[in-house]
């Protein structure tokens, strides 16, 4: 292992790649600390620690400040992070289905891939500004100096729109000079800039005693955090390098007096195609039930039917959970749906002269190999929604804080890994391309598969 650390940097270009991202990295943790004018950060920062961390707005926040590499406890360039290039990505993704100039910019390789990236930076922009008027809405002016509304909510419109495309274009070098996969990078970097605070929260309530106090974690809840964060990281990685490869058999030709094709391959199918993307659409939709259901709770305070409500939409409550499974469900089938194509991969392997054994090409083909992603999503949907539970489950069973569970298990960590999954195969690729050994001695790593 040493020795293939020490085989990346003897790769001028690899190593040049590696320290590019490391420090475009620095300068995306280095734009926190940039103060947006007009805004009284301290009394943001003050706010933000006395709020009450198990109301459905504050955990909603926290959600959002952990998928979009931002921060909202503070007034900086960067607070909005790179949620909206995302939701602007999706949203001409989802477009792309139902628009047929989209869906043919799509099939033009490259060219019509840069049109769509121009595309989504245009609509980035008005994302912002949406976002932002609505955050400037709810938030109120006791956080803007005296005498600087006005000024104050201008400049904090430009400055934080501007965060946001920095941040795009910082993803954008990546992919181009650093390593790659620029934005699941700043994403991931924003997560576990977070994490040593958690871990350092939860070692400071662990009394190494039995019977430990009450709101302290004891040396058998801390074995239960440590063991439980060793399976659902195994368990990610098995669930993102999972895939079912499906034979694929080269049709033999002639040409002249020799034979030629013949090989056989396979073709894989990743078990959960649609990525942490499920978990992400799910917990969206799961956000505004309870905001909305407590914001009736102020005007109905003595209704009982409506406190069960708002019981039964907790994160920890039964109901809440049953509800955010299925919707898990949905989306991975919907995202696989929108993501996989059985018609057009059946018709690639008939143009290129290839088909899988004992089938015939064209429609025979497409069924069968929409058959077996139905399938195997199901197990890929599965698994999701026990990580999404995870932090539930943590929180009801060891006493856990929600946050800290939301940590050490969940969507988070499953992003975590499968950017670092992803960071190391690209790392192996390098290595292996100019004749060095990869991370696994056994050769390089590859998916897991069911045979």
């Amino acid at each position: 292992m040493l020795r293939t650390f020490a085989n990346i940097f003897r790769i001028p270009d690899l190593r040049n790649k590696i320290l590019f991202t490391i420090a475009m990295l620095c300068i995306y943790r280095i734009g926190f600390h940039i103060p947006v004018p007009g805004f009284d950060a301290q009394r943001i920062t003050q706010a933000a620690q006395q709020r009450d961390t198990d109301s459905p707005l504050s955990r909603a926040t926290d959600y959002l400040q952990m998928f979009t590499g931002g921060t909202l406890s503070q007034s900086s360039l960067f607070s909005l992070g790179i949620m909206p290039y995302i939701s602007a990505s999706i949203i001409l993704m989802l477009l792309g289905e139902v628009i047929p100039q989209l869906k043919k910019l799509r099939q033009e390789g490259m060219s019509g891939y840069k049109k769509i990236q121009e595309y989504t930076r245009y609509l980035t922009v008005p994302l912002c500004i949406i976002q932002l008027m609505f955050m400037r809405m709810f938030s109120g002016s006791e956080y803007i100096y005296p005498g600087m509304q006005a000024s104050a909510t201008v400049m904090g419109v430009i400055g934080m729109t501007a965060g946001t495309i920095f941040l795009m274009w910082l993803g954008e070098q990546i992919d181009e000079y650093g390593i790659g996969n620029g934005i699941s990078l700043i994403i991931m970097a924003g997560i576990l800039s977070r994490m040593p605070a958690v871990l350092l929260g939860v070692i400071r309530n662990t009394e190494f005693r039995l019977g430990a106090a009450e709101g302290k974690y004891g040396p058998g809840t801390l074995l239960f955090l440590v063991l439980a964060f060793v399976f659902v990281v195994a368990g990610a990685i098995l669930i993102t390098q999972g895939q079912r490869r499906i034979p694929i058999q080269q049709a033999k030709q002639m040409r002249g007096r020799r034979m030629y094709g013949g090989a056989r391959h396979y073709l894989p199918l990743r078990v959960n195609h649609g990525g942490v993307m499920p978990i992400i659409f799910a917990s969206s939709l799961m956000m505004f039930p309870p905001i909305i259901l407590d914001q009736f709770k102020r005007f109905w305070p003595e209704s009982n039917l409506l406190q069960k409500t708002v019981e039964a939409f907790s994160p920890t409550a039964f109901t809440y959970n049953v509800l955010y499974i299925v919707l898990i469900f949905l989306f991975a089938y919907f995202w696989t749906t929108v993501q996989f194509q059985p018609k057009d991969m059946a018709k690639n392997l008939r143009d290129r002269g290839s088909f899988i054994p004992g089938l015939r090409p064209g429609h025979r083909t497409a069924e069968y190999l929409e058959t077996v992603m139905v399938r195997i999503t199901f197990f890929g949907a599965a698994f999701l929604s026990f990580i999404a539970v995870v932090p539930s489950l943590v929180t009801q069973l060891a006493g856990v804080s929600y946050l800290a569970a939301s940590f050490l298990g969940g969507t988070g960590l499953l992003i975590v890994v499968s950017v670092s999954l992803d960071l190391v195969q690209r790392i192996e690729s390098n290595l292996i391309m100019r004749n060095y050994e990869g991370f696994s001695e056994s050769g390089r790593i590859k998916g897991a598969f069911r045979g």
